[in-house]
């Protein structure tokens, strides 16, 4: 993301001028714009024009517009966003107060303009400008018959591909029928991870099943890419790493991301670290429950006492189109952070952001045991 201009104020209002230059760069502006923002950016808009003599065209225009955001959408299978509200400021095609939805692309300049810029938009907005940001992964997760291709950035799992192969039996004497259906299978996996993949990007390229397949489909691959002459899988040779995974779908990428192997090449990237604090959070579960808090009431008690070290949150809740709601989870990211604590944002579109979210999106390694308060019987549904 390019960081074109910023101005705000000491009480926290203010605007920046972006541009996204990259897909991901989307889902960061995603998670930056909230309701009652106010959006400037060059859109399309349908104009009806009448003549004289009554008749009528439609045309195409392109202008500039501020809307007040009501709704944003993310389309994560495009990286495309549409932001949907209200016109703010005069226009010779667009009424005040008239209804438009502004389709963000990329190396699109806009204006994002917050009544408060709170320190979970500013360390959002200092995370998506830095471009130093170098953590992705791919991944084959595989098992006979069934392939995902994925793509692991800083914030998002995204799949790439879903291959379904059917694979018949091997029956004694003959196994034509499954050996076809198999290499039937590696070829078209093989050619997912080719268009899908930016191998000039990825530091790892992790190759998991369960049994032999991972290994099968390695020697697949690099048998037709010496017969292909496929210069960029033998390029790329040391970047893939096979491990072992209990299946071929996605959520096993979490077990794979824990595996030690995994974390060795991977360093310390977000979605390792991700993935690690979750392990932790249940471990402790297990072994000392009193330290390990989840839902927002005993988590905020836990915050009250100081007790927080580790707090761990989805990005999902800073979305809220309820403002207190908003301001409420920014409150506790503040107060952990004032008291020494360390806050790990989740990314909902992450394995790892997806099961924290079962646990209500938001839960708390602590510094040393609560004893159990008495309404720890009552739901955490507020």
């Amino acid at each position: 993301m390019k960081l074109v201009h910023r101005s705000l104020d000491r009480n926290g209002s203010g605007q920046v001028v972006l541009i996204p230059e990259e897909p991901e760069d989307m889902w960061h502006m995603y998670n930056l714009i909230a309701s009652r923002d106010s959006i400037k950016s060059t859109t399309i808009r349908k104009v009806k024009d009448e003549s004289s003599t009554g008749s009528s065209t439609t045309s195409r225009v392109r202008t500039t517009l501020t809307v007040t955001v009501e709704n944003i959408e993310f389309d994560t299978a495009a990286c495309e966003l549409r932001v949907k509200g209200r016109n703010i400021q005069e226009n010779q095609y667009v009424k005040m107060g008239a209804y438009h939805t502004i389709d963000l692309q990329l190396n699109q300049k806009l204006t994002l303009c917050k009544g408060c810029w709170d320190i979970v938009a500013l360390d959002r907005l200092d995370l998506s400008c830095d471009p130093t940001r170098t953590a992705d992964v791919a991944a084959v997760i595989m098992h006979e018959g069934l392939a995902h291709v994925c793509v692991v950035t800083d914030s998002m799992t995204i799949t790439r591909a879903r291959i379904e192969v059917p694979i018949p039996r091997k029956r004694r004497g003959s196994c034509t029928n499954h050996d076809k259906a198999v290499q039937r299978f590696y070829d078209t996996v093989m050619q997912a991870l080719l268009r899908h993949v930016r191998f000039e990007v990825v530091k790892c390229i992790i190759v998991a099943s369960p049994g032999f397949v991972k290994d099968q489909f390695y020697e697949y691959i690099y048998g037709e890419a010496a017969r292909h002459d496929v210069k960029v899988l033998f390029e790329n040779k040391p970047k893939f790493l096979l491990v072992h995974s209990s299946s071929g779908h996605k959520h096993a990428l979490k077990e794979v991301l824990a595996d030690p192997a995994v974390a060795v090449r991977l360093a310390d990237t977000k979605a390792l670290a991700e993935v690690k604090t979750l392990d932790a959070f249940y471990s402790m579960l297990q072994s000392e429950p009193n330290r390990a808090y989840y839902g927002i009431r005993h988590v905020e008690k836990a915050k009250e006492a100081h007790a927080i070290e580790i707090l761990m949150v989805t990005d999902e809740l800073f979305r809220s189109a309820d403002v207190p709601t908003r301001q409420r989870y920014v409150r506790l990211v503040e107060a952990v952070k004032d008291g020494g604590g360390t806050v790990r944002v989740f990314s909902s579109l992450h394995v790892s952001g997806e099961q924290l979210g079962q646990l209500s999106g938001v839960a708390a390694i602590l510094r040393f045991p609560l004893p159990e308060s008495e309404d720890s019987q009552d739901s955490d549904s507020d």
